[in-house]
């Protein structure tokens, strides 16, 4: 009984099995593979890419660095300013102590001898300034001249003598002028003694009216030379 049982627990394994694989059969795949001989590997290593954060990282070190180089640039110009300066300061206090060393009497000999200069140049100014007024008062006396003439030949050309006229006989008399050159008084300063004489005098004056020529001349001449005008009246000459 028991070799019974088990020869129909063997079959009913048998009979599973055989219909777990007439379930799961499929018809072999078509597709043909070709598997390579051999695969060749290396390899390769590839350099990480750096974040942004590290990138903004170097260019601030960068600018950093470039600061730190300017100040230090900077700090050698300056320290070689300051000694360059000193070196100058140490040339100049050597004079500077000569000069604080100077004897009294050297000093008081440089004090005089700029005096004496200052004297020199003041008599040198002066004798210039004279010089000038002088050749001006020459100059001045040379046009003077010209316009003196002038008038003495327009008194001349207007100035009938009287019959009574006599030698030895003078009227001196002072004509006072504008610059236009225009007689605006006249004053007999001295008489001849002949009042025909000395009428015609100043009916010459007054014939005249105005020496035109006088307006081209300079105003500190004129007023110099020319706002008054003395004239001696004699039978024989004219004389300014």
């Amino acid at each position: 009984m028991y070799y019974l049982a088990g020869v129909t627990v063997s079959g009913l394994i048998h009979l599973l099995l055989v219909s777990f694989l007439l379930l799961n059969w499929q018809e072999p795949s078509k597709i043909i593979y070709f598997q390579p001989k051999y695969i060749k590997a290396e390899l390769v290593t590839l350099s990480p890419k750096l974040p942004a954060k590290s990138v903004q990282r170097q260019q601030y070190d960068q600018l950093i660095s470039e600061e730190k180089q300017q100040d230090r640039e900077r700090q050698n110009r300056n320290i070689e300013e300051r000694q360059n300066a000193e070196n100058k300061d140490k040339k100049v206090a050597p004079e500077s102590e000569l000069q604080k060393k100077k004897p009294a009497e050297l000093r008081k000999k440089e004090r005089d001898s700029e005096e004496a200069q200052r004297k020199k140049l003041a008599e040198w100014e002066s004798l210039l300034d004279r010089e000038a007024q002088e050749l001006e008062a020459r100059e001045d006396e040379e046009v003077a001249k010209s316009y003196y003439q002038i008038i003495r030949q327009r008194l001349s050309d207007n100035w009938s003598r009287p019959p009574s006229a006599r030698l030895g006989m003078t009227t001196k008399v002072r004509i006072i002028l504008v610059p236009t050159g225009r007689v605006v008084g006249v004053v007999i300063e001295s008489s001849s003694g002949d009042l025909a004489f000395d009428r015609s005098v100043e009916q010459a004056i007054r014939k005249v009216n105005q020496f035109v020529e006088l307006q081209g001349m300079d105003d500190r001449l004129f007023e110099l030379r020319f706002r008054q005008v003395t004239v001696l009246f004699s039978p024989e000459d004219l004389r300014l």
